[in-house]
């Protein structure tokens, strides 16, 4: 590269940017306060060369342009057009995850963020420049892959570099391709099967956790409540108690709702994979998706756990890819009725599942008819009003059939429960004896040092949904005015709840000190791993059950550099914005409906009772998805 004055200023300018990064860097690592780790270190030296050359590269691709010298004027505006669309994205996505970062490095260290911190939003301000440029880099780096990748100069390079292996893995794929659809299902469906059989033989008969006890009690008792799902509460005990009437044994109830779910989710990744074909995804990535789905092991073990959470997001991947095929050819897709079942029954599914997919698809109902309904909005809300209906129609005859109990507030309120907990317990004295008095109505004081920051069981478990419904603005006037005087502590509060949500550095401990039917969590709570009773473990291969009880329970993955990130749910959520970033950035906005569906859905949980990653488990499910929007030709 010719050095000019730009390329000058651009040297400069990037190192003394790199340096104001270095500086502010233990402000955005966790290194309890350990500055020195970083300034007085060959480590900070090493961090701060990395730090300018990728400044200097970003500020460089800017100025340059990518112009060439006979470029025309149109094109040139057209190119800068382009290059301020994508800052703009850019400094978004970079402002959001620099404070993402600041803050979640505070709610590790001290459970709070000191806002009137000026060097943390000073570094906030460094580190979101710095990012603006890598973020931009980085898609501009994807676009040349992209479009050297489209004239097969790449492809063609890399199979005579590495000739043999390349061939027979084209072969094989080509053969795997040349097979009929119905062939290649049932092989790849009975693939996945094979490759989960060992685990569910290793935690035979199946991981029966997270409100599974309390879903069977209810079959058996007769006595439901809409707490959960009533569909999956019929679902999973009916199965159990029926194996269990024919067999006498409940480890063979819970073993077949397992075997059962397993080929749902087996038909499910068989389906995604044959859209990816149709889609016209690259032949290496098909096979990655296909490997990722049958071993990695996020995805088995909700494979083979009893929790809603599986199916729920088998059916939300389901109406992903029906999005995407049809923000892509609107008309053509409405044309189809194998289509428009897929979307309409996976929609139906999934709301069934857990209310706050019907709130998230509710949202985007009118996205999808204000700016994909053009000449078939009549169609498109007719079948949306068959679905809604179709939800309200099984949710209320079922709960009215069972005459299940719908008096519960507390999992909607959950937020409010712990900001109001939260100033209690960190300024009671703030509080007047009016506001005490009316608190306790729904709270009782005895169950308010229960508070855990991360968790919102403790407390609200407690509330009195009664005294609630009698006059729920009394206590909603409550919370205002206690909130007016404790803005801060309201948002540490409900910070403590989901950080783990966009922090990628979030260990899982939610439930440290937690007892359950077989052991307490300490290290992590990344996954349930239990069998709850009625159910025992029996397992059949015991190092393999080891290594998943390891990957549940403790925090052995996370010690390895970047493996650990795929287990980090505030990572993947981050991989998803870089992705729709990038989609804003290319103008590819079919591909902006799948994700604002994501972000709808991960607006709801982080208004949840704590960060799992259960909660955001489709955030593993579709990262085929956006891998294929980074690397994929077109």
């Amino acid at each position: 590269m010719k050095m000019d004055g730009k390329n000058n200023r651009a040297v400069w300018l990037s190192g003394a940017l790199a340096l104001a990064a270095v500086f502010s860097l233990p402000r955005m690592m966790d290194l309890k306060g350990n500055t020195l780790a970083v300034s007085n270190s060959w480590f900070g030296v090493f961090v701060y060369g990395v730090f300018w050359f990728l400044c200097y590269r970003s500020m460089a691709e800017i100025w340059q342009g990518g112009a060439e010298p006979d470029m025309n004027m149109d094109r040139k505006q057209k190119r800068r057009r382009n290059r301020r669309r994508g800052l703009m994205a850019a400094g978004v996505t970079a402002c959001l995850f620099s404070l993402c970062i600041a803050f979640g490095v505070q709610l590790d260290h001290t459970e709070s963020v000191d806002f009137r911190d000026g060097l943390m939003w000073l570094s906030v301000l460094v580190w979101s420049v710095m990012l603006t440029f890598w973020v931009y880099l980085g898609w501009t780096c994807l676009e040349r892959c992209r479009d050297r990748n489209s004239t097969g100069r790449m492809k063609n390079a890399h199979n005579r570099k590495n000739g043999r292996f390349w061939v027979h893995l084209d072969v094989w794929i080509r053969k795997w391709d040349g097979m009929t659809g119905k062939k290649r299902a049932a092989a790849l469906a009975c693939f996945f099967l094979l490759c989960w059989l060992p685990v569910f033989l290793a935690v035979y008969p199946g991981f029966f956790v997270y409100d599974a006890q309390d879903e069977l009690v209810q079959v058996q008792t007769r006595q439901f409540t809409t707490h959960h799902p009533l569909s999956h509460v019929l679902l999973l005990g009916g199965i159990i108690q029926a194996v269990h009437k024919l067999t006498g044994s409940y480890n063979a109830g819970i073993a077949v709702y397992t075997v059962v779910q397993m080929v749902c989710m087996a038909g499910i990744f068989t389906y995604v994979t044959a859209f990816m074909k149709r889609s016209g995804v690259r032949r290496w990535l098909r096979a990655v998706s296909v490997l990722y789905y049958a071993f990695f092991p996020v995805n088995v073990m909700f494979v083979l756990c009893s929790a809603k959470d599986g199916l729920f997001s088998g059916a939300l991947l389901l109406l992903l890819t029906a999005l995407t095929d049809m923000a892509g050819q609107p008309e053509k897709f409405w044309a189809d009725r194998k289509k428009t079942a897929v979307f309409s029954i996976s929609a139906l599914v999934m709301m069934c599942l857990r209310h706050n997919g019907m709130y998230a698809f509710l949202v985007l109902t009118p996205v999808m008819l204000l700016f994909y309904g053009k000449g078939i909005r009549r169609k498109m809300g007719l079948q949306l009003g068959i679905v809604f209906a179709s939800y309200i129609l099984i949710s209320s005859g079922l709960a009215g059939l069972l005459a299940a109990e719908d008096s519960e507030n507390q999992e909607m309120l959950t937020v409010p429960i712990q900001q109001l907990a939260r100033v209690w317990n960190y300024e009671e004295e703030s509080l007047t004896e009016a506001q005490k008095e009316t608190l306790y109505e729904i709270l009782p004081k005895e169950a308010l040092p229960y508070y855990t920051a991360k968790v919102s069981d403790g407390v609200k478990r407690w509330f009195d949904n009664e005294a609630f419904a009698a006059n729920p603005w009394k206590y909603a006037g409550l919370w205002a005015e206690v909130g007016i005087r404790h803005p801060f502590t309201y948002l540490n509060a409900w910070f403590m709840t989901s950080y783990g949500f966009w922090y990628p550095d979030t260990v899982i401990d939610v439930y440290r000190g937690n007892g359950v039917f077989t052991f307490t969590y300490e290290d992590s709570s990344f996954f349930g791993y239990e069998v709850e009773q009625p159910g025992t473990r029996e397992s059949k291969i015991p190092w393999l059950d080891g290594i998943y009880r390891s990957m549940s329970l403790e925090i052995a993955q996370q010690k390895v550099p970047a493996v650990s990130m795929l287990f980090s749910p505030g990572f993947l959520f981050w991989v998803f914005v870089f992705t729709g970033g990038y989609a804003y950035y290319r103008k590819k906005y079919e591909w902006l409906l799948p994700s604002a569906m994501l972000l709808l859905l991960w607006l709801t949980v982080i208004l949840g009772p704590t960060y799992l990653p259960r909660y955001v488990l489709i955030l593993w499910f579709a990262l085929p998805g956006a891998m294929a929007v980074l690397v994929n030709r077109g």
